[in-house]
This record gives C-alpha cells, structure tokens and sequence, in this order.
C-alpha cells in the first residue's frame, strides 16, 4: 500500500483495564490491513495488527515501538540495511528516531506496544 490513509488503523481503546480479551478470536474476525488499540498500560498502548504486504517506510522520532509475531512472518528492514525476519514467538523493539519497513509475508497477526502518544503511521 502506497497511501498511510488506506489502512484501517484506529486508536481508540477497545478493552478497559481488568477486561478479559481474546486477542485470538478478535485477530480471526478481521481481515488485512486491520490495526487497533486493544488496552493501555501505564503510559503505553497494547496494539493488535492483521497484516499482509507492505506498510512504508517511517519512524517514532519519540517513541520506540515493539514488534511481537503471534502468526505468520513479519520482515521489518531498518535504515542501516538489515532486514529483521520475526516468526511466531519473536520479537523486535525498534529504537526511537529509526526509519524502518515492516512487511507481512501473507496474513501475519502481530502486538505491538507503544506509547500512547504514538502517531501508528509514523512521523
């Protein structure tokens, strides 16, 4: 996807504090480009993206952000040329101020927490 408008990201909080969620059963009722805050903790944001393909090159200039694979693969290229390859189980913090290039290999489930303050497509 060429346009940051064109994908379906919403901030808004969807569970309060003390609420159980199934992060499973709301990541298989969404399809590709899906991306929604789930919970705050403290000062940070839990997020819960459905991906597949492309997002664009961006960066935090004042926040990190990390990346946790739940399913499917997630490549994020960083400004330095390394591409990070995150299957399920692993994860990725990428610092403050660092362009990076998170692309889904097919329909990838994925947390992210960051903080609130946070602008998803990047600054």
């Amino acid at each position: 996807m060429d346009d940051a408008k064109a994908y379906d990201i919403e901030t808004s909080i969807l569970f309060d504090q003390g609420q159980h969620i199934d992060v499973a059963a709301v990541a298989a009722a969404q399809t590709p480009w899906w991306n929604r805050t789930l919970t705050a903790v403290n000062d940070s944001v839990v997020r819960l993206g459905v991906l597949d393909g492309d997002f664009h090159w961006h960066k935090h200039e004042n926040e990190d952000e990390f990346f946790y694979v739940v399913e499917g693969q997630l490549d994020i290229e960083l400004e330095d040329g390394r591409t990070v390859v995150l299957k399920p189980g692993q994860a990725l913090t990428v610092p403050k101020g660092v362009m990076h290039f998170p692309k889904a290999r097919g329909r990838t489930v994925i947390l992210m927490v960051e903080t609130a303050s946070v602008v998803p497509t990047g600054n």
